[in-house]
């Protein structure tokens, strides 16, 4: 099992970071996605990781540029519309796979499991662009937004193929808003996006409720890690709660589990923590790229939660950006929904 999220004291700065400024939103809705990437990680499926929708961002910042455009992409947000993994029961759930061609000799090719995902999903990017900012109008962005949606079309997205957008009307066509006014504004045009997004659901990170699981789970095992802590936050917890006293006869007691006060909660990988030093270019054999510096790591842990849009108060709760840390070797993708939601008590294992 890899690492689970470094504790928050342990994080860049001051112990947290916050989403990067930017002054456009892009919504680019309703995309189809074809044998996306179901594994996320070593230990989870279902949906693609983060790292795909950053990375996402990042090569289609480098073909924006390549095109001469000046935006730079420094967050992006995942809506789920609908989605349909490729699997089948047979006792349990288990991966459709494909039949690989022959290999060179006439022989057959070795099966590699891989997950597959058709999506319909929203996509928002948090974008900064002089060029647009400098316009009197919006007509320098409306015509970049359709080089970009362009551009997206023929990428790969979390491993999966961007399809044509099956549907018409004003929920289909991508949007460039202005996110430079006063936060009235803002709150304006952040409503605007919601009601794009509708209906769906927004991965968002929850963190601080792996400090609050443990710090309950310390209450009767005070040697609990924040690896028990995630493992628990990652199943479905059954507890006999037994009748109250005095009422055996006309209240028996019943099974209850903890998923009705917590939420739509999922383990996410949310990274990678470095296993070594970084070398030097070209020092490791055979990898991918001799001109980048390399690093062993392994994948950091989380834990999400899948909100629907209204839920959510601000474009910085709905955004994940990356952030990292060389001396602690700790590679991460972000989301600012914890730090700024409101307190919301957790009752684990009571419905009431």
């Amino acid at each position: 099992m890899a690492d689970v999220d470094a504790a928050p004291s342990e994080r860049k700065g001051d112990g947290m970071s916050t989403c990067p400024t930017f002054d456009h939103l892009v919504v680019l809705p309703r995309l189809r996605i074809q044998n996306a990437n179901a594994i996320s990680s070593p230990s989870i499926h279902g949906f693609p990781s983060m790292t795909a929708f950053l990375g996402l961002s990042w090569a289609l910042q480098r073909k924006a540029r390549q095109a001469g455009l000046d935006a730079s992409f420094v967050a992006v947000g995942v809506v789920c519309h609908d989605y349909q993994e490729q699997v089948y029961r047979e006792g349990r759930l288990r991966f459709c796979l494909t039949r690989n061609p022959l290999d060179k000799d006439g022989g057959t090719a070795a099966i590699v499991e891989e997950g597959r995902i058709h999506l319909c999903i929203s996509l928002v990017f948090a974008v900064r662009s002089p060029r647009w900012l400098a316009a009197p109008d919006r007509s320098s962005a409306e015509a970049d937004l359709k080089l970009l949606a362009d551009m997206l079309a023929g990428m790969r997205v979390a491993g999966g193929s961007c399809l044509p957008s099956d549907g018409e009307g004003r929920r289909h066509r991508p949007v460039v808003l202005s996110w430079t006014g006063t936060s009235d504004d803002r709150a304006d045009g952040f409503r605007r996006v919601r009601q794009l997004l509708l209906p769906g659901f927004a991965l968002v990170l929850r963190d601080e409720l792996v400090d609050a699981r443990l710090a309950e789970l310390r209450t009767t095992r005070p040697d609990s890690s924040r690896l028990d802590a995630w493992l628990s936050m990652s199943r479905v917890n059954w507890r006999w709660r037994p009748p109250a006293a005095g009422q055996e006869a006309a209240e028996p007691g019943s099974w209850q589990h903890d998923r009705k006060s917590l939420g739509w909660v999922v383990p996410i990988p949310v990274g990678y923590g470095a296993l070594g030093e970084v070398h030097a270019p070209g020092a490791v054999a055979k990898a991918r790229d001799a001109t980048t510096p390399f690093r062993f790591v392994e994948t950091v842990y989380s834990i999400g939660q899948w909100l629907a849009p209204h839920q959510l108060d601000s474009a910085e709760q709905l955004l994940w950006y990356s952030d990292h840390d060389r001396t602690t070797g700790l590679y991460r993708c972000r989301n600012d929904f914890g730090s700024n939601a409101s307190p919301q008590a957790i009752a684990w294992g009571d419905d009431d």
